[in-house]
């Protein structure tokens, strides 16, 4: 359980935020929001410098510009791969170590689970509210290899990565995008669509370098926070700052399975299905054969073999004051 400072918090009063904007997160509502959020951040006092990303790991280039300009506080106006991108920038910029950047997160993607995690409300006057009240967590996050184009790449996962199904939607959501799908519904109807067509991959997993599964595998889920996939909790014991990765593996099951098991997914019973098991570690190393599409944060990255390290405490982020208080009185 978490031991860290509550009583006051970290961040001063009057500081200036550099704001991250991603204008096509949650099909647009990032451009179509932003003059909302922008009012909403002025009349609380909050100052700021706002740019837009305009192409893929934009956010990840404006970040290292940003704390490279002396910037260090940072708000996320995006969903969880805008995020994740600029979390990467944390570790790309060499000025600072990075658990001295503050990052603050104003959620308007589609699925939005890191705020989940951390009790961040979607309605932008309360996230703001959270800003300036200014509690901050030292969150885990995960140093993440696989393979792309045949060379061996790193990132860090700021959430949750998945493999087999897990990613399988994801590239099914990317497709439907493609074709012009949008909407709330989007992931669901990737899901349902991607179900009946996935097959199970052969696939080795180790914790901490010791075996424990070797066997067909329908998903694998790997993360410091608790939801992906829009408000699945598959990995619902997940502690953010205990040190460890938590892994949820779901061995090959029928439809069945799920329609009568729906809500387990969602209401952090998923262990007491038979099909899925559950376990912890620091190291994690899949193997796959053929190769398994990786996703790092609802983004696709690569193929197996996947190596994911936890990276403990490296990451300051604003939370809900609330998000504290629960984690003060566990562990007691």
């Amino acid at each position: 359980m978490s031991q860290q400072e509550i009583e006051s918090p970290t961040v001063e009063a009057g500081v200036k935020w550099f704001v991250v904007i991603n204008p096509i997160s949650g099909s647009g509502k990032g451009l179509d929001d932003f003059p909302l959020i922008s009012k909403l951040l002025r009349d609380n006092g909050i100052r700021c410098e706002s740019v837009f990303t305009e192409h893929k790991h934009h956010a990840t280039e404006l970040t290292v510009s940003a704390i490279n300009a002396g910037y260090r506080h940072i708000i996320v106006i995006g969903g969880d791969g805008t995020l994740h991108e600029v979390v990467n920038g944390l570790f790309i910029q060499k000025m600072v170590a990075p658990d001295q950047i503050t990052i603050a997160v104003i959620a308007v993607g589609t699925g939005n689970d890191w705020i989940r995690m951390f009790g961040i409300p979607k309605r932008y006057s309360e996230a703001i509210r959270a800003i300036k009240e200014g509690y901050t967590f030292l969150q885990d996050v995960a140093s993440v290899e696989y393979e792309e184009s045949r060379y061996r790449q790193m990132r860090h996962m700021a959430n949750v990565a998945g493999l087999g199904f897990d990613a399988a939607v994801i590239r099914r959501c990317i497709e439907m995008r493609n074709k012009g799908v949008k909407g709330a519904s989007l992931y669901i109807r990737a899901l349902i669509s991607t179900f009946f067509r996935y097959k199970p991959t052969g696939v080795k997993v180790w914790i901490d370098d010791r075996l424990v599964y070797n066997n067909l595998l329908f998903s694998i889920a790997i993360g410091v926070g608790k939801y992906n996939g829009g408000g699945i909790q598959q990995l619902p014991e997940a502690v953010a700052d205990d040190g460890l990765l938590d892994i949820t593996i779901i061995r090959p099951l029928h439809w069945w399975n799920i329609i009568f098991r729906l809500k387990r997914f969602f209401n952090g019973s998923i262990y007491t299905i038979g099909h899925v098991l559950h376990a912890q570690g620091r190291k994690v190393r899949i193997e796959s054969s053929p190769e398994s599409l990786l996703e790092i944060d609802g983004e696709l990255f690569g193929v197996t073999p996947v190596e994911l390290h936890n990276v403990h405490r490296k990451v300051r982020v604003i939370v809900n004051r609330s998000f504290l208080s629960k984690i003060a009185t566990r562990s007691e």
